[in-house]
């Protein structure tokens, strides 16, 4: 249950602050800032995977989980569960953001900029991008997991500045799916549900073409 519970807090958290941030600038005239909102992103993922990491192994994205279950790292008859909570996290942030700022028109959905095909192809390759950093950080010497939250919260740093004026970078199932069904801004949702799916399991493809040794294997242990 504990592993639940840190899965639900850390989703919980990541859309609560990072739609949080996008919400605020939203409401405000801009006043976050974009790149304010890359740093919010990047900072609630980095403490939440120190915060739970040895917990529940800080997952908080459906995409990260199925790649984990895909790559033997993880047991597939956790992957519901897991996803299911991550999800609740997601709706109860969004919830709340709605209460809070009932003005805002997309409580941080994830909305493409470009055409729908464009935006899938990015997203998918943002994914990729944050899996293969995840499952390398992960699966290596203790001194490289001691700095996994900074490799990852900076990855996604990385991603939200960059792509965020095209996708809003999601990455993230979950987190696609709390703001734009609370907010109602589901068109083209089901790209952001589709994409980092895919993205991840290339990612762990990837992983076993270039790492020999303790990349894909039985251990279901803690993954951050």
């Amino acid at each position: 249950m504990k592993r639940y519970i840190s899965e639900f807090i850390g989703t919980f958290s990541m859309v609560f602050c990072g739609c949080g941030a996008m919400t605020i600038n939203e409401v405000t005239g801009g006043t976050v800032t974009h790149v304010g909102i890359g740093l919010t992103w990047g900072l609630i993922v980095m403490a939440m995977i120190y915060a739970f990491g040895e917990t529940s192994g800080a997952h908080f994205n459906p995409a990260v989980t199925i790649a984990f279950a895909y790559a033997k790292k993880f047991a597939w008859k956790e992957v519901p569960k897991y996803i299911i909570v991550q999800i609740l996290g997601a709706f109860v942030a969004s919830g709340i953001l709605l209460f809070l700022f009932p003005e805002s028109e997309f409580l941080g959905s994830t909305i493409p900029k470009v055409d729908v095909w464009r935006a899938f192809v990015l997203e998918l390759l943002l994914t990729f991008f944050l899996m293969v950093t995840i499952i390398n950080v992960s699966t290596g010497s203790k001194e490289i997991g001691v700095i996994a939250g900074i490799a990852i919260g900076g990855v996604v740093l990385l991603e939200a500045i960059f792509a965020g004026p095209i996708t809003n970078a999601s990455m993230n199932p979950a987190r696609s799916l709390g703001p734009n069904i609370v907010s109602g801004n589901i068109e083209g949702l089901w790209l952001y549900l589709v994409a980092p799916v895919l993205g991840a399991l290339l990612a762990v493809v990837s992983c076993k073409l270039v790492k020999d040794d303790n990349c894909c294997d039985e251990s279901q242990g803690n993954n951050c």
